[in-house]
């Protein structure tokens, strides 16, 4: 996997190209400037220290100074500064702002779903529905809004789905083939009706997905495990919504996955005001 830091490089590469020829064209080498990152909307934020890392990699002459944290609840206002060569702070922006502005975007997003399964046992999980090559700032962005982190990558937990079952010849047969391949890893399986749960449970998941059923099915479905295996978690996924989540979180299920976390966060709106300290 590319670190942070190739992965910044190749964005401000993208960005920069053979030069900002707009700010080389206007901007004199010498100047310096200071600017204020203004938050314009309420929010959680995150990506803070990625957004100090790209100006670090573009010229370690610029300084930025944070007067919030990583999955803080801010209002609107100055929430940090950047200061140093006019040129770099013009050039480093975008890519700085951009990823800003989606991280905290993902982390306001996942704590208003949160919110919506407040004072339920139900927990608030995101998916691998993700921007390819940025997961992992994804999914921190949802812990920092509240949200639990799912598996990271199809190498950390065994989720066994529709297309494995009837590859696998069913769900018994997915199950005892994914037991005999790893006893280390949690093996979570997909259903889409009762009669599939059940066999789920005696075949012997550790997690049970229940995958686009209503809600007086999911509330069916907590009375089958509870009564035929209560050590059992339940997963509730499928056409998540805001306005849906407290009725799926009242059923009992310990977990409702949301892909929209990550696929359908709004960026939040942040800015960045630059003031010359010096005329060249």
């Amino acid at each position: 996997m590319l670190s942070l830091d190739e992965r910044l490089r190749t964005a401000l590469a993208e960005d920069i190209g053979r030069g900002d020829a707009t700010t080389l064209a206007t901007i004199a080498p010498e100047q310096t400037a200071r600017a204020e990152f203004l938050l314009k909307e309420p929010g959680v934020l995150s990506g803070l220290e990625v957004a100090v890392r790209v100006f670090a990699l573009l010229d370690p002459a610029v300084r930025v100074e944070w007067a919030a944290q990583d999955g803080e609840p801010r209002e609107r206002g100055v929430i940090g500064t950047v200061a140093g060569p006019a040129r770099s702070l013009l050039t480093g922006e975008r890519v700085a702002l951009n990823l800003l502005q989606r991280l905290s975007g993902v982390a306001t997003f996942t704590r208003r779903h949160v919110e919506a399964v407040a004072g339920s046992k139900a927990r608030v999980l995101d998916t691998r529905k993700t921007t390819p090559l940025w997961r992992d700032l994804e999914k921190s962005a949802v812990a920092h809004g509240g949200g639990i982190n799912h598996r990271f990558g199809l190498d950390d937990g065994i989720l066994i789905k529709d297309n494995h079952i009837a590859a696998a010849g069913g769900i018994t047969a997915a199950l005892k083939r994914a037991r005999n391949h790893s006893y280390l890893l949690k093996v979570l399986c997909e259903v889409e009706d009762l009669a599939g749960l059940e066999e789920a449970l005696r075949a012997g998941a550790d997690r049970i997905l229940l995958d686009n059923m209503t809600d007086d099915l999911l509330a069916e479905a907590v009375r089958v495990r509870d009564r035929l295996a209560p050590q059992v978690t339940l997963e509730a996924s499928g056409n998540m919504t805001l306005s849906r989540l407290p009725r799926v979180a009242a059923t009992g299920v310990d977990f409702v996955s949301v892909g929209a976390l990550t696929h359908s966060a709004p960026a939040l709106d942040i800015s960045l005001n630059l003031t010359l300290e010096n005329e060249a």
